[in-house]
C-alpha cells in the first residue's frame, strides 16, 4: 500500500510513547521489524449500522496509524469483518448477532452482511481513515478456525452438548488485562450448565438439534459455528503472526473479548509456561466510551446516533472526527448537540482560514512536504510549532494539544505563506481533517428534511438582492426571515451568501 509518509531518518526527535492497557503504564514504543509495525484492530459485527461510539474506535485507530507514519514506520493494519459468531451480548452470551438480524429482518444472512458491510465502509471513507492494509472477513477463515481449536483442545478445552469450551484455568493470569476478573464480570459471561469455571467460554458453538442455521460448518464438535473469541486470535495470526505489535480496540473490549484471545493465543503457542507473559501483541490499546447525556451510546438500548444521522442533520462527517480529536482517546468523551455544533464550527473556522492562506499562494507547490525538509527549512516562528507538535502526538497521542498547535500555526502573521502552508499539510496528515482539499463550500451538507433545494434557495438570494438594489429593505427582511424559518443562514457580504443551520434537535 502507498501511505503519504516517506520513512526516512530524520523525522522530528520526540520519543513515541504509548499506554499499554497490559501494563496500565505509557512507555516508549518501538516496533518488533526495523521501521515496520504490525497492527490489528477488531472490526465491527455486521448485523447494523456502526453507531457513533463504535466509530471513535477507527478515529482512534487511524490516529495511532497516522501517528506510526508521522514518526517514519511503514504499517501493516488489518481490520476484521465479524460477519459470524458474535452473540447478542458481548459477553458471550445470548444468540448469534447476525442469524438474530436476519431473522428479524427476513433478510438472507449474507445479504445482511453484504449491506452493512458496505455502509461502515462508507462510515470509514467519510471519516477520511486510511482503509486498512486489508479487510479480513471472518467466514473466509473458518477452516483455519477449526484447526486452530484442534490444536488447543486437548490441552486446553472440554466439550458440552452445547459446544466446545475453553478452559480458563488452564493458562497463567487468565483476565489480566482486564485488571482481574469479579463476580459482576463473571455475571455477564453466559452461565451454560456444566461450564467448569464462570470465566470459561465458547470455541465452537454447535447447532442446536433440529435447527438449521444460515451460517454452520461441520467440525470435530458437531455442526455449528465459530466463537467470537477465536476468529480475531486466528485472523491476526494469519495475517501478521504472533507476535505482532499493537492490538487495538473498545475499552469493552478489555473486559472480556481481549482476555479471551490472549488465553486462546497462549494456549496455540503452547507458551503458558515457558514465557506466561505471551499475550499475542505487545500493545494492547483501547479507546474510551463515547456518552451521550443518558449514558454510554449502544446499540443494545435500542436507539442510537450514526454517522448517516449526522449527515442527514446537515453535519460534515469531518465534525464528528475534530470531536473525537478534541478529546484523549483514553477519556471519555460526551456527545450533544452542542459539542458537535461546536465542533462544526472549528472545522469551519479551520478550512475558512486555511481557503484564506491558498488564495495568497496561487501556483505554488506545499502539499505532502517530507518532514525532514520542513525541519531543515521552516521559517524561524514556525519551527517550534513543529516540535511542539511531533511532542504532543508522540505523548500518547495527545490531539488536545496538537490541534491548538495548528490553529497557532494558522493564526501566525509575518510567516511566508507557502512555509506555513507546508507546515499545516504536514500536521493534516498526522490529524486526517482534509484541511488542504476540503472546502467551505463541501461543508454545507443538505439536511434531510430540508424545505427548499440549493436552487430555490439561491433564487430567493438573488431576489433578495434586487429587492436591496430598490432599497425595498421591506421585501429584503422578509425573504431573510423566510429563509431563517426555513433553517437557512443568510450571510450578507460573504461569497458563500447562505448556509443550512444543522438540525440537531
Amino acid at each position: 500500500m502507498s501511505d503519504q509518509f516517506t520513512p526516512d531518518e530524520q523525522h522530528v526527535s520526540a520519543p513515541l510513547r504509548l499506554f499499554n492497557s497490559l501494563t496500565r503504564t505509557v512507555d516508549p514504543f518501538a516496533p518488533l521489524d526495523p521501521n515496520h509495525a504490525r497492527v490489528y484492530s477488531c472490526g465491527p459485527t455486521v448485523y447494523n449500522y456502526a453507531h457513533l461510539g463504535n466509530l471513535r474506535a477507527y478515529v482512534f485507530t487511524d490516529t495511532l496509524r497516522r501517528t506510526l507514519l508521522w514518526k517514519g514506520m511503514d504499517v501493516t493494519h488489518i481490520i476484521n469483518i465479524t460477519d459470524v459468531g458474535h452473540l447478542t451480548s458481548d459477553a458471550d452470551a445470548g444468540d448469534d448477532k447476525m442469524e438474530a438480524a436476519a431473522r428479524a429482518q427476513a433478510k438472507s444472512i449474507w445479504d445482511i452482511a453484504a449491506h452493512y458491510t458496505h455502509a461502515f465502509k462508507q462510515n470509514i471513507a467519510d471519516l477520511n481513515i486510511l482503509p486498512p492494509s486489508e479487510w479480513t472477513v471472518a467466514t473466509d477463515y473458518v477452516p483455519q478456525m477449526i484447526e486452530f481449536a484442534k490444536k488447543i483442545a486437548p490441552d486446553h478445552c472440554y466439550e458440552l452438548d452445547s459446544g466446545l469450551y475453553f478452559d480458563s484455568s488452564t493458562v497463567p493470569d487468565y483476565g489480566a488485562l482486564a485488571g482481574g476478573r469479579d463476580d459482576a464480570a463473571h455475571a455477564r459471561i453466559d452461565p451454560i450448565a456444566g461450564k467448569r469455571n464462570p470465566s470459561d467460554f465458547a470455541i465452537w458453538r454447535k447447532s442446536p438439534p433440529g435447527e438449521q442455521r444460515q451460517m454452520e460448518w461441520d467440525s470435530p464438535w458437531g455442526k455449528g459455528a465459530p466463537g467470537w473469541h477465536l476468529e480475531c486470535s486466528v485472523m491476526s495470526q494469519a495475517r501478521l503472526g504472533h507476535p505482532f505489535d499493537i492490538h487495538t480496540g473498545g475499552i469493552d473490549h478489555r473486559e472480556i473479548h481481549h482476555p479471551n484471545e490472549i488465553a486462546q493465543n497462549q494456549a496455540y503457542c503452547g507458551c503458558t509456561d515457558a514465557q506466561p507473559g505471551f499475550t499475542g501483541a505487545r500493545w494492547w490499546m483501547h479507546n474510551n466510551f463515547l456518552v451521550d447525556r443518558q449514558g454510554k451510546m449502544s446499540k443494545s438500548k435500542g436507539g442510537f446516533t450514526t454517522l448517516f444521522s449526522l449527515i442527514d442533520a446537515g453535519v460534515h462527517p469531518l465534525a464528528y472526527r475534530l470531536l473525537c480529536l478534541g478529546a484523549h482517546y483514553r477519556s471519555e468523551l460526551e456527545f450533544s448537540a452542542d459539542s458537535v455544533g461546536a465542533a462544526l464550527t472549528r472545522l469551519k473556522r479551520l478550512i475558512m482560514a486555511v481557503e484564506g492562506l491558498k488564495g495568497r499562494a496561487e501556483g505554488v507547490t506545499w502539499q505532502s512536504p517530507r518532514l525532514d525538509y520542513l525541519r531543515a527549512n521552516l521559517h524561524p516562528k514556525l519551527a517550534p510549532l513543529l516540535e511542539q507538535f511531533d511532542a504532543a502526538i508522540s505523548d500518547d497521542l495527545m490531539t488536545p494539544r496538537a490541534l491548538p498547535l495548528l490553529e497557532e500555526a494558522i493564526a501566525l502573521k509575518k510567516v511566508p505563506v507557502d512555509e506555513k502552508l507546508c507546515l499545516i499539510a504536514a500536521f493534516d496528515q498526522a490529524l486526517g481533517l482534509n484541511l488542504l482539499t476540503v472546502t467551505r463550500a463541501d461543508l454545507r451538507l443538505t439536511p434531510k428534511d430540508a424545505q427548499m433545494t440549493p436552487e430555490a434557495v439561491e433564487a430567493e438570494l438573488d431576489r433578495r438582492q434586487a429587492a436591496r438594489a430598490d432599497r425595498d429593505f421591506a421585501l429584503s427582511d422578509e425573504i431573510r426571515d423566510t429563509l431563517v424559518e426555513r433553517g437557512i443562514d443568510v450571510m450578507d457580504g460573504d461569497p458563500l451568501r447562505w448556509e443550512w443551520r444543522p438540525n440537531l434537535g
